[in-house]
């Protein structure tokens, strides 16, 4: 089949469309964002509480860890300035298609900080193995009990049930556009902050039972060894969440059925063949199309974009028209 130049229709020839329309593609998650900073604050007010505490009675457990919570602050702190930086910059006209994807792009940089985190208790794990060192119990196990409890209460704050606000849709000539006030998708950034208080809420729980089995048993060896075992669970964690949301990044996260039902839709209508086809996530939720058809009794891009109503979450559609040359 060949192009011809005799009949055209795209967005471009369509008046309507020269009209400014937004383009605010992000996942909106304000109670998401208000929970995560809510833990940021605990998180740093323990942080400050154990240094203090640890500085003032020279105890380098409390020490060690209260610099271990600034660690999870600033992890979690990303995900709180991804949030914000995504709502405050969402319709700013130099972010081609929004500001969808800072979520994403925070969550794997938590994700890299949560892997690194779990190889390096698993050099201290090992070297503790192969070199055993004194423990003082009874700080060590009230540290991880203050670890547990903390990690609990932001864990239970992170997990709450919150409503979801409905989506209003809005379309202008071949662009259809989804305004939503709250996403109801997938968050991985929120996911990202949940799982690095899971993750220390795991290393805690580990702890406490290690410690009080050195402690009364005199089965010291094992301390290194469920660490050993913790930052495993750590690093697979890690490896799933940079998994997805590095798909998301690299525009190749689109279900094969979404791209075949599309396709499908479009060359179900008499005469029409779908010549180019690109589908992308331009948030964690929403996406982007692209296409170029060719057929015999063009219609208007309009006409085509209707189409497509069935399918959700198309935020952005653009489709070009060619006439099958006879």
């Amino acid at each position: 089949m060949e192009h011809s130049d005799e009949k055209n229709y795209s967005c471009a020839r369509n008046q309507r469309d020269h009209l400014p329309h937004p383009h605010h593609f992000a996942d909106l998650h304000y109670e998401n964002e208000r929970r995560t900073f809510v833990v940021v604050i605990i998180t740093l007010i323990t942080m400050i509480a154990e240094i203090t505490a640890g500085y003032f009675s020279g105890s380098m457990a409390l020490l060690s860890d209260g610099w271990h919570m600034g660690t999870h602050a600033a992890a979690l702190g990303i995900a709180w300035f991804a949030y914000r930086y995504s709502r405050k910059n969402a319709d700013l006209p130099k972010y081609t298609f929004g500001t969808g994807k800072i979520g994403s792009l925070a969550a794997y940089s938590s994700a890299i900080l949560l892997g690194i985190t779990g190889l390096l208790i698993i050099q201290e794990s090992v070297e503790r193995l192969i070199h055993p060192v004194p423990i003082h119990f009874d700080t060590a196990i009230l540290v991880a009990v203050i670890g547990l409890a903390v990690n609990a209460v932001c864990a239970g704050i992170l997990a709450g049930k919150h409503p979801h606000l409905h989506s209003h849709h809005h379309s202008h000539c071949d662009h259809d556009h989804d305004h939503s006030e709250e996403s109801h998708g997938t968050d991985h950034n929120f996911q990202a902050a949940f799982i690095h208080v899971l993750a220390d809420a795991l290393t805690s729980v580990i702890a406490i039972a290690v410690l009080l089995a050195g402690r009364y048993y005199g089965l010291i060896r094992l301390d290194p060894i469920a660490g050993f075992l913790g930052a495993i669970m750590i690093l697979i964690w890690a490896f799933g969440l940079i998994r997805q949301t590095g798909r998301i990044l690299l525009d190749c996260d689109v279900d094969p059925e979404i791209l075949s039902k599309i396709r499908t839709i479009f060359e179900s209508e008499k005469g029409t063949a779908c010549l180019d086809l690109h589908v992308w996530k331009v948030s964690e939720s929403k996406l982007a199309v692209i296409v170029s058809l060719l057929a015999e009794d063009p219609q208007s891009p309009e006409y085509y974009r209707e189409l497509l109503d069935p399918i959700p979450d198309l935020v952005h559609v653009s489709i070009e028209v060619h006439r099958k040359s006879l």
